[in-house]
């Protein structure tokens, strides 16, 4: 299966151009069954590495863009009586596709903002009283624009604890943006991509990473992370048994990756931010600067060799 992941990443790569590594971890949260967040400012292809990852996985497809005035309802349907049958009908919304992409979610109400709750969680929506399922696999791959810009709501700490990743593309580098520059077409390039996994691959994907085996050691080194911010005088938010569960799941689709079937302590290492610095910060901040201090402040405090000593 390594082949496949290294198409994918080739072919994302030749689209988001200069991101090797924000790449590989937003391909790492999906095989890990992971929802995304990506976070920066307004033109860095945050939507273009979105639809560049559906195009490339195969998946079915949908975009919806979250302003002040979307509903609920826009998101993940409505029954509407028709008179001619005399039964209510469902109209469903763009949550019931494989890949639902959330367009500057934080432009949307906090109510809107919960309807993806039950979808992201239990991979179902209730919609008058009945329940229907979303098709597998199932992401949420949500876009935000920092909180310090106008126009846009705080997401709740219960809507960040369901992605299990947030990050940020950043700048490109001088060889990238003037390739980027250079291409009248870069933003609509991915159309003509074809995919190079399909749904079977791609859930067998999910599956090998499940298998990973992880080590007591390694259990014990996420604890202790974990209980690092838990310390009186913290200056972050705790971590709870779910971010230790989402950073387990993370870094073994990571040593997936790397081509290995077991963890070792720079796999946490390697996602760690990536998958805790939203669950960390207690403050909204200007995005990537103090967040990365908090992490490597986590990640100092522990030993790898004995990890509930340290």
């Amino acid at each position: 299966m390594q082949h496949l992941v290294s198409a994918i990443l080739v072919q994302v790569g030749s689209v988001v151009l200069g991101k090797p590594n924000e790449i590989r971890l937003a391909l790492a949260c999906l095989l890990a069954k992971g929802h995304l967040l990506i976070e920066d400012l307004p033109g860095m292809g945050k939507t273009t590495l979105a639809q560049v990852l559906a195009k490339t996985l195969g998946l079915s497809y949908q975009r919806t863009q979250f302003t002040s005035d979307l509903l609920p309802a826009d998101v993940i349907g409505i029954s509407i009586f028709n008179p001619e049958t005399k039964k209510f009908e469902l109209h469903r919304g763009p949550i019931f596709n494989q890949v639902v992409l959330s367009d500057e979610i934080n432009r949307a109400s906090p109510k809107t903002q919960s309807a993806l709750l039950e979808a992201m969680e239990e991979h179902q929506v209730s919609i008058d009283g009945t329940t229907y399922p979303l098709p597998q696999p199932f992401f949420v791959i949500a876009t935000q624009n920092p909180i310090i810009h106008a126009g846009t709501y705080p997401l709740p700490e219960s809507q960040l604890d369901r992605f299990m990743m947030r990050i940020s593309l950043g700048f490109p580098d001088i060889a990238a943006e003037k390739q980027i520059l250079q291409s009248e077409s870069s933003h609509t390039s991915y159309k003509k991509l074809l995919p190079c996994v399909d749904t079977d691959k791609l859930i067998a994907m999910q599956a090998a990473v499940s298998q990973v085996t992880v080590s007591d050691n390694i259990i014990e080194y996420v604890i202790a992370l974990n209980h690092v911010s838990r310390q009186q005088g913290f200056s972050g938010r705790p971590l709870s048994p779910r971010a230790g569960q989402a950073l387990v799941s993370a870094a073994k689709a990571w040593a997936f990756m790397d081509e290995r079937t077991y963890l070792i302590p720079e796999d946490i290492q390697a996602v760690f931010s990536a998958v805790c610095q939203h669950r960390l910060e207690s403050t909204p901040v200007h995005f990537g600067e103090y967040q990365q201090q908090i992490s490597e402040q986590v990640i100092g405090q522990v030993n790898v060799l004995n990890p509930l000593n340290s």
